[in-house]
């Protein structure tokens, strides 16, 4: 399509979403659509087991709000707007197949809120992350003050929401906000080998376990484990748990296809 803001590119078993929308990635309703468009694309295709989302360039994974734009909302459009904006972030978060946030440069406000929707984050060493809102007078509008406490935990989560300080990536990676550090010219490769480690496993077992792993996070503990124990008995009617259990006592490397 003319003037992609995102591109996707398909390596073996990973497709690869790249947000270029320049000058700063910035979270336009135009890339959301075209997003929103392309992950159904991706979730009907069976020859991809996993994603990963980057950005474009190195200066910036994502940016969210349109500064000047904000001074014109009200509490009506501001509704509005972060409704859209969460829309997509939950349609992101439904996803059914693993999603590896492969953080290329700046990460704040809504970038930050894109990567905290994937299941896994990796960041170059030269980048920041954080949630700024509060230097507007604002707060994360698009799950940011939700999805960082289930990720850092309260007392990390409040001092990044309250002082809109931005940490760089060790710092991250100490708190637990993303789960590996490498340096840029070696994020594509970080991401792509975390991928096809995935991707070696079995994608129903893979899938079902995001599944309840998410969900079970907004559940009661007893609920979750029911959760927990209905996927179980499921997966064990797949081929896939056949093979895998064949091939361990086999002592080989099993082949799975999903199903």
């Amino acid at each position: 399509m003319e003037s992609e803001k995102v591109r996707i590119e398909i390596n073996g078993k990973v497709a690869v979403a790249t947000i270029d929308n320049p000058p700063a990635n910035a979270l336009s309703p135009e890339l959301r659509v075209e997003f929103m468009d392309k992950l159904r694309e991706l979730s009907k295709n069976d020859q991809v087991w996993s994603l990963i989302v980057t950005g474009a360039g190195e200066k910036f994974f994502m940016a969210g709000a349109n500064i000047p734009g904000l001074v014109e909302l009200d509490r009506k459009s501001g509704l509005e707007r972060v409704r859209g904006t969460r829309d997509f972030f939950s349609g992101l978060d439904d996803f059914e197949k693993p999603v590896i946030a492969a953080i290329n440069g700046l990460c704040l406000g809504g970038g930050l809120e894109l990567a905290l929707v994937c299941d896994i984050r990796i960041a170059a060493d030269h980048i920041k992350l954080g949630l700024p809102e509060v230097n507007l007078g604002l707060i994360p509008g698009a799950g940011g003050t939700q999805r960082l406490p289930r990720a850092v935990g309260p007392g990390w989560a409040n001092y990044l929401l309250f002082t809109g300080e931005a940490i760089p990536a060790e710092a991250a990676l100490r708190i637990g906000l993303v789960q590996k550090v490498v340096p840029l010219t070696s994020l594509r490769e970080a991401a792509l080998e975390l991928a096809d480690k995935i991707n070696s496993k079995g994608p129903l077992a893979v899938r079902a376990a995001k599944k309840v792993s998410s969900k079970g996070l907004q559940q009661t503990l007893e609920m979750g484990l029911d959760m927990e124990n209905e996927a179980f008995s499921r997966l064990c009617a797949t081929e896939d748990k056949n093979e895998g259990v064949t091939a361990f006592l086999e002592k080989r490397k099993p082949v799975f296809r999903g199903r």
